[in-house]
């Protein structure tokens, strides 16, 4: 893993949790799945669990990403936990250094810090927020520097973040755009893509993050992740069955109508015109639906694409214990790896 100048070339299985709130669930019973999902994959060898902030939608329950990783950390006793990810224009680069030097101190040699640039909302909510609507590329570089120097606890900021200082909370850089991996390079910050829904630009991101790296303090070399979505069942007609929510949420925010998880729905993808399966079939490349054979084929063919040394599986579904299962499913399917 990365931090403290390492190097890793094994690929490793990480798990990337939105809380998915269905529709006939409440925000308390989808904190309860995702710690009792994070026990299952800490127990099964995964690497780690991300939670990811989005601001606004009813059907995500991640939003105070920092608590819920508290929550998440009570409730295992060795998986990483990270923010998958903060998205620092809407923070306050002291304020996230004290959330996580708090995680730090709670679960300490755990903590993974991952940050974005995109608000994780619309313009109303980051209002709402009240960050800075002007904020540019200029400015998130210099918000990720300020962060890392309170973490380091850097004397020449005048000021203390306690706690934080000197906890050197390893710091990822997570987009899906060619400007996160030139800052990753640049700062040489372990990488994470964005494939599961935004696989545009993987292939060149991963290329130039690679070629531009320079070593840090942190890391010695590039250490790249990439999230891929699995949907695993013990039969394809199940798997395609249960992807069918994450299909529709999917559908819902393109068109400007996002909500709560609906239950799987047979027949759904066919059911759509031409051009929504276009879409769904580009947004959703990254990934396998089927059996444990068939995600299997699928990530060999993703490692062997990218060869990123973490893969970060995305799997979101309505039914908790199909989710399980399908999380079991899938790291059986990464030993082929």
């Amino acid at each position: 893993m990365p931090g403290n100048r390492i190097s890793a070339r094994m690929t490793k299985l990480s798990f990337l949790d939105l809380v998915p709130v269905t529709d006939t669930g409440t925000i308390s019973q989808s904190l309860a799945n995702a710690a009792d999902l994070a026990k299952h994959a800490e127990a099964l060898g995964y690497e780690r669990y991300w939670v990811a902030e989005h601001h606004g939608m009813a059907g995500i329950a991640s939003a105070a990403t920092s608590v819920v990783l508290a929550h998440i950390g009570q409730a295992t006793s060795s998986i990483r936990i990270g923010a998958g990810g903060i998205m620092l224009p809407n923070h306050a680069p002291m304020v996230i250094a004290e959330q996580f030097g708090t995680l730090e101190a709670l679960f300490p040699g755990r903590v993974d810090l991952g940050l974005g640039r995109a608000p994780g909302s619309d313009g109303v909510v980051a209002r709402a927020l009240r960050r800075n609507l002007a904020s540019d590329e200029r400015q998130f570089p210099q918000d990720v520097v300020e962060l890392q120097a309170f973490l380091a606890g850097d004397e020449r900021l005048g000021i203390r973040a306690v706690p934080g200082e000197g906890t050197k909370v390893p710091l990822w850089r997570l987009g899906s755009s060619l400007f996160g991996a030139q800052l990753a390079a640049m700062l040489g910050l372990p990488y994470a893509f964005a494939s599961h829904f935004a696989p545009d630009a993987l292939d060149e991101a991963l290329d130039i993050y690679r070629r531009q790296f320079k070593p840090s303090e942190q890391l010695a070399e590039p250490y790249a992740a990439a999230a891929f979505n699995v949907f695993a069942a013990d039969t394809c007609e199940e798997a395609e069955l249960l992807a069918s929510s994450q299909q529709q949420a999917f559908v819902a925010l393109r068109t400007g109508n996002p909500g709560k998880m609906k239950p799987p729905l047979e027949g759904y993808k066919d059911s759509l015109p031409p051009n929504a399966r276009a879409i769904l079939d580009h947004v959703l490349q990254c990934s396998a639906v089927g059996t444990v054979d068939d995600v299997a084929s699928g990530l060999r063919a993703f490692k062997a694409r990218t060869g990123v040394d973490e893969i970060i599986v995305a799997s979101s579904m309505y039914d908790h214990a199909a989710r399980k299962h399908s999380v079991a499913l899938a790291m059986e399917a990464a030993k082929s790896l």
